[in-house]
């Protein structure tokens, strides 16, 4: 594949970049290292961190760390290491950066053009990037606004390799954040009615394999084991699939679509059975079964009292809990064995909202910039804090961390920690 580093805009910035908010006190001293978050919904793709200790109580206000103009676009804050990396737009370019971790100060900057026209109807949501990069191997991986497939050198900014934009687009622009899996990198490039599920070569953009399809959902997808075979699977415009994450291979296919193609709902995996939902459709679940090496699917239940939009749930001991648009927002907690609602919230909580859950504790950013943190039981929810952290609206994921809670809003990012 071609290098168009040529059209590249390279800026190296020093460490002493302006920085809008910087303490440089005890607060910042008492950071405590967490887990990496290199990609959309953390370690495992999922939403889930594991190891997690919550604060013997927590405080009635969180600590502002530093918070810095980024550029817009709600892709999650990328952390590895002592790094945090930004995939946002300026203008009519995309851009990649790297910032410290700890002073928010930044080590690097590269962008690229990328004009983009929108739908109407897509114009609230913003500019984008929607989609959020992956780390892997030292590398970051992109998938722009308007499919525009980008490889970066994580420690320079020097872009490997890009796939230029395909002809046609998403209606809304792409969503999907790239998985890398087995030195490849798994995309679902294209647009309406018309894309290919598509693995590049992780160090040099060359093409595997391609799974030729209708167009691309906004959903993210997954890579599990199922029956000795390991297999992607995802949404696309209309239907749910798996394919051979080596060769591209169909292995199943079943129809799922959504109201004006709008299927942005993750699946949700919990052992052989799958779990989707989607715009105006009910909540179900469906077993991956292999037969004399023939792949089925078979229907296990179907939840009509939940339905979601763009809020991804999260497994919380056996159960999903999640935000469904019944009744203009309403929270949720559904047995993940048998389908059945155990309680659902009074309606009017939120729009949209990203959840993560670490440890037993659920962090709960609503798209009104209101971080709750809570528990969730059989029994309900437990509303333990309430912080405002942000004065703009917050649609990208938060990345949690240690005692870490990055937060990205519609141009800045900002760093709040708790002891």
């Amino acid at each position: 594949m071609p290098d168009r580093s040529a059209h590249m805009n390279m800026q190296c910035r020093a460490l002493n970049a302006i920085v809008l908010v910087v303490f440089f006190t005890a607060g910042v001293m008492a950071q405590s290292a967490g887990p990496d978050w290199p990609q959309w919904r953390g370690p495992t793709r999922d939403g889930v961190v594991t190891s997690f200790t919550a604060p013997p109580s927590w405080p009635e206000r969180l600590t502002l760390a530093w918070r810095v103009e980024v550029g817009e676009g709600y892709a999650t804050p990328v952390l590895v290491g002592s790094r945090i990396y930004m995939f946002t737009r300026q203008g009519d370019d995309e851009v990649m950066r790297a910032l410290d971790a700890d002073t928010g100060g930044q080590i690097w900057q590269t962008s690229y053009p990328a004009p983009f026209s929108f739908e109407p109807a897509a114009e609230p949501h913003g500019p984008g990037p929607k989609a959020t990069p992956t780390f892997a191997d030292g590398k970051l991986y992109t998938l722009g606004l308007g499919g525009v497939v980008t490889a970066f050198d994580a420690a320079t900014g020097r872009q490997v390799w890009q796939i230029p934009a395909p002809l046609v687009a998403p209606l809304w622009g792409t969503a999907a954040s790239p998985l890398v899996d087995q030195g490849l990198v798994i995309v679902h490039v294209g647009g309406h009615d018309q894309g290919a599920l598509t693995a590049f070569d992780a160090d040099t953009g060359e093409v595997r394999w391609a799974w030729d399809s209708d167009g691309p959902s906004y959903a993210s997808p997954l890579v599990a084991d199922l029956s000795g075979t390991r297999q992607v699977i995802t949404l696309s415009q209309e239907r749910v699939i798996g394919v051979s994450a080596s060769t591209g291979e169909l292995l199943w296919q079943r129809p799922f679509s959504t109201l004006y193609t709008q299927s942005v709902i993750d699946p949700i995996l919990v052992e052989d059975m799958v779990i989707i939902a989607g715009f105006q459709e009910p909540t179900s679940a469906f077993r991956v079964v292999r037969e004399q090496n023939q792949w089925t699917t078979e229907d296990i239940w179907e939840n009509r009292e939940t339905s979601l939009y763009m809020t991804n749930g999260v497994l919380v001991n056996g159960m999903l809990f999640g935000l469904s648009q019944r009744n203009s927002g309403q929270y949720f907690l559904l047995d993940v064995a048998t389908g059945e609602t155990l309680w659902t919230s009074v309606g009017r909580q939120a729009s949209n909202a990203a959840i993560v859950k670490a440890g037993e504790t659920l962090f709960v950013l609503e798209d009104d910039a209101e971080l709750i943190v809570g528990r969730a039981t059989a029994a309900g929810f437990e509303d333990v804090r309430r912080y405002d952290v942000a004065d703009t609206a917050t649609w990208a994921q938060p990345t949690i961390s240690g005692n870490r809670v990055f937060v990205k809003d519609a141009s800045t990012l900002t760093l709040w920690t708790f002891d």
